[in-house]
């Protein structure tokens, strides 16, 4: 009976958010959103898929909604979305909403550790697997969280970055420039990924500082923009004018919209190109960005990853990936893509927004891989694998 009523109740909350989108502009069948609207399958297949995300429609989020479309569609898998902002309680509720839906298996971009335990929890007692993508559990920083995980079966795993390198890397390309007054906008509180993009951030100034008694470099303490252009605008402008000398700005993520807000802000005050602005996700217009001063250099947050921890609930839910009991389950880090200049961009528009990096049938091949095959085709995912695997 708590079974039933709990599937009820979500049913009911699915139902209200299809009212809301519909409110603010959407449509029935549009992607944004819990719509209910699935993928039309190929195959036919009974599979179910859910994917909740901060957003489908910002940047980096409808290029994750194309690439997952196209697997499902390739496989014949139908998919229901489910847009959470990245609010705790929409996270949650979220996984509620798929479950109730009739989904075997879901893969999520939570905003916190903290949201994961209702997560695995709701999965467990509907019977439905579940996978991050762009996230992981920190078993540092959330012990008790990493062990729900572990407790799972039907907790899969993870689809990440290295998160250190990212913010190592960035922030040593604003020091070798000559950037000595680094402002750090974040997204929301608590994100693991951010945490160890920080992580990264911190390490690179500590070590220049310390090879480089003379010459030191400072970074601010985060501001939070949450996933809104406006709010992205704000915390720019509030770290502008709070940072003497402020020459760089680290855009640590929130799925393209605060960029694309620091950016305008930056634009509307004469700022472009008299501070660095460095990022995590690509925008549509990165090119002329970093042709006229708008962007320094791009860290790409990977549309790709959502389509790996989807073949990961895929073959979960088949019954091809089990995970060894008490095991935190599978994990694949994902390579960053670096784009520093109009040429890096020229390439990366041609063989990943103009074109998908993998045809119907690669991704038909990629289904069938065991796991370290899939994990091999992750890990070498780069500008340079896809230019020589489609020439």
């Amino acid at each position: 009976m708590k079974r039933i009523m709990k599937r009820v109740a979500a049913l009911a909350t699915a139902a209200m958010m299809t009212v809301g989108m519909v409110g603010c502009g959407g449509a029935a069948g549009s992607t944004g959103g819990d719509t209910g609207a699935a993928s039309a399958p190929a195959g036919g297949s009974d599979i179910t898929i859910g994917v909740s995300i901060w957003s489908s429609t910002d940047v980096l989020g409808s290029q994750c909604y194309k690439i997952v479309e196209k697997a499902a569609s390739a496989l014949g898998v139908k998919t229901q979305w489910v847009d959470q902002g990245h609010v705790s309680e929409q996270v949650t509720a979220s996984v509620e909403t798929l479950c109730a839906a009739g989904c075997q298996g879901i893969i999520i971009c939570n905003s916190a550790d903290s949201e994961m335990t209702s997560a695995i929890n709701t999965c467990e007692e509907y019977g439905v697997y579940l996978a991050q993508f762009f996230r992981i559990i920190s078993e540092e920083n959330s012990p008790e969280v990493y062990q729900t995980a572990c407790n799972s079966k039907y907790y899969v795993g993870a689809v990440h970055e290295d998160g250190v390198t990212n913010g190592y890397t960035l922030v040593n390309l604003l020091l070798e420039k000559g950037d000595r007054n680094i402002g750090l906008e974040a997204w929301t509180v608590g994100d693991a990924t951010f945490q160890l993009r920080w992580k990264g951030y911190q390490q690179a100034v500590e070590e220049w500082n310390k090879a480089n008694p003379d010459d030191q470099a400072t970074m601010s303490e985060p501001v939070y923009a949450n996933t809104s252009s406006e709010e992205g605008a704000a915390a720019a402008m509030s770290l502008y004018n709070s940072i003497p000398n402020m020459d760089a700005l680290i855009v640590a993520g929130g799925g393209g919209d605060p960029l694309v807000g620091s950016i305008g802000a930056f634009a509307n005050a004469g700022l472009t190109g008299k501070v660095d602005v460095v990022s995590t996700d690509f925008l549509d217009d990165l090119a002329d960005q970093l042709q006229n001063g708008g962007m320094f250099a791009e860290s790409g947050g990977h549309f790709c990853d959502p389509l790996f921890a989807f073949m990961l609930v895929y073959n979960a839910v088949q019954g091809n990936y089990v995970k060894e009991e008490g095991t935190f389950g599978y994990e694949i880090q994902f390579p960053y893509l670096y784009v520093s200049s109009p040429d890096d961009y020229t390439n990366y528009e041609k063989y990943f927004v103009d074109a998908d990096p993998y045809t119907d049938e690669e991704l038909v091949e990629m289904a069938g891989y065991s796991f370290d095959e899939l994990n091999k085709a992750a890990s070498s995912l780069s500008i340079d694998d896809v230019i020589a695997r489609h020439n």
